[in-house]
């Protein structure tokens, strides 16, 4: 280290020892009109294990116990948030901005879905447009008097998530998971990339973790062991929730009344963010 050293490693070119590297900060405001308390990106290594199931059952959870929430649907190609509420009008707008869809029970939404003419049609757009989409969803959105946000985010760690994890102030992540073994390796990518980010990760949640028979109420693990302790041991990270194979479930996705679902798989997730929510005060 130079005797001329001022600890602003930014700006030096030497090659020091004790060089460190510091992160440009990307983050933007949301929109001047905002008011939101504590945010929440629920992500998953790869698709298919109910990362989008997860976040709306989370919304919904909190909603239960008095919180206003919101979901940013930041699946931008696969959006399937408002179809699982039910929601077939279209996002509105003011002169001030653009202004979330409500569901039945007051969860706001905004999602690409409520944009387009037809809730069929493909988005066809490449990764830079798709990433300044999400984010308009945080600075040009009024979302008001919002106390916890989740953002479904897409599958993988492509630019979405890096977009919107140096874009928005997320407070915490949720990684999402399911029992296959091949799973464990795509989760540690997700996990390693909240780290690289310098974002806390709240703990996993396993979906489809085991079947409950009806008929004699013996619990069947469909997809094998399950290997969330091993992942969770691994990166010290709590499990926070293990979700069953359950037709009621998508059954309510289905029709888009998950408002409905009858169940407290999540409720040891809402004690954990109402902590998060506590050191935001």
């Amino acid at each position: 280290m130079s005797e001329k050293c001022n600890q602003s490693c930014a700006s030096c070119s030497e090659n020091c020892a004790e060089r460190k590297e510091e992160m440009t900060d990307f983050t933007e405001k949301p929109h001047e009109m905002s008011s939101i308390k504590t945010v929440i990106a629920v992500v998953s290594g790869k698709g298919g294990v109910g990362k989008s199931l997860v976040t709306s059952m989370l919304a919904v959870t909190m909603n239960r116990k008095g919180y206003h929430t919101a979901i940013l649907d930041a699946d931008v190609t696969g959006p399937s948030i408002p179809k699982a509420f039910g929601i077939k009008q279209k996002a509105m707008g003011n002169e001030f901005g653009l202004l979330p869809a409500r569901s039945r029970t007051g969860i706001d939404i905004m999602s690409v879905n409520l944009l387009l003419e037809n809730d069929t049609d493909p988005v066809v757009w490449r990764g830079p447009i798709i990433a300044g989409t999400v984010k308009q969803f945080w600075t040009d959105v009024i979302w008001e008097n919002v106390d916890y946000m989740f953002i479904d985010m897409p599958p993988g760690t492509g630019d979405v998530p890096l977009t919107v994890f140096q874009s928005i102030a997320v407070d915490g992540i949720i990684v999402v998971t399911s029992p296959q073994e091949l799973v464990s390796m795509i989760v540690s990518k997700a996990v390693k990339m909240a780290e690289i980010m310098r974002i806390p990760i709240i703990g996993l949640v396993e979906n489809m973790s085991y079947f409950k028979c009806p008929d004699n109420g013996k619990e069947y693990q469909i997809f094998g062991d399950s290997h969330i302790e091993e992942i969770a041991d691994k990166h010290n990270l709590k499990v926070l929730a293990k979700l069953p194979i359950d037709p009621k479930i998508s059954a309510a996705c289905d029709k888009g009344m998950i408002e409905l679902f009858d169940g407290n798989w999540l409720d040891p997730v809402s004690e954990v963010l109402e902590q998060v929510e506590e050191k935001n005060d």
